[in-house]
């Protein structure tokens, strides 16, 4: 099995392992991906997930060979987005899930074509020194279908992402980070320790407050000011009361200076 989930508490570490393809993107990892995610968010124990590609490559893209074989207008069919109800699998699998929790994208080596658009469903991303971006496809007439012309702009704005859309250019992990794509960089290997502890910190705090929060941003795009204030006044506000229970154990003493290690 190319896809396998070890446990630490809270923090599910979803692991991609096709190392002889730089953990490009065929069918049966589609699907292992997307039911793992599912798996994940459906499971009250979890609270973070890490999402981290063994053997030194996030996701080198779809499978170029698997996708040499298809043929026929029918071919995607599977994929097509319904104007109504849940959409089925993405090509990439689990990019087009709304989940409820965070997912932290932990990149090592290439995360290229539709690895970016993996790393860009991600809530937040630390990339090594040495890996990269990029919108690889570009040099195969390959859309992005996973996300990638929706996700990218919103993180970095419209100009700086149609230079990496229509250039399809190698985005180093020190641009990455100048221009919003990744939140860290760490040494070569360290990726997914990096991204573990992160986990850890976010499951340590009151969930049903973080995930208001985090549903909040999520879902004001396109939104008038008035109508994305609203939306979060009535998608948080029972969330106050156990924030005042909260506020009642600062004025005991905890949470002093801004110390989140004991809350």
């Amino acid at each position: 099995m190319s896809v396998r989930i070890e446990k630490d508490g809270p923090v599910w570490t979803v692991i991609h392992s096709r190392p002889e393809a730089r953990n490009a993107m065929d069918p049966e990892s589609a699907k292992a991906l997307f039911e793992a995610f599912q798996s994940f968010d459906a499971d009250d124990t979890a609270s973070v997930a890490v999402f981290w590609g063994e053997g030194g490559a996030f996701c080198a893209g779809w499978d170029l060979k698997h996708a040499a074989s298809l043929a026929g207008a029918g071919a995607l069919d599977p994929f097509d987005m319904p104007d109504e109800g849940e959409p089925p699998m993405a090509a990439m699998g689990p990019s087009r899930l709304e989940l409820s929790k965070p997912v932290i994208a932990a990149v090592a080596g290439p995360a290229v074509a539709g690895g970016m658009e993996l790393a860009l469903w991600c809530d937040i991303r630390v990339m090594e020194e040495t890996a990269f971006m990029g919108v690889y496809c570009r040099r195969w007439g390959i859309p992005l279908i996973d996300g990638g012309t929706v996700r990218l702009p919103r993180l970095v704005g419209e100009g700086r992402a149609l230079d990496l859309i229509l250039t399809g250019r190698r985005v180093d992990a020190g641009e990455a980070l100048q221009i919003g794509i990744c939140e860290y960089v760490v040494p070569e290997g360290n990726a997914r320790t990096k991204a573990e502890a992160l986990a850890h910190d976010i499951a340590r705090f009151p969930q049903s407050c973080m995930r208001a929060d985090r549903r909040s941003v999520r879902a004001q795009h396109g939104l008038s000011m008035r109508e994305a204030l609203r939306q979060e006044w009535l998608g948080s506000k029972g969330e106050v009361t156990i924030g005042i229970e909260g506020a009642a154990r600062f004025a005991s003493g905890k949470g002093r200076g801004g110390d989140s290690s004991d809350v």
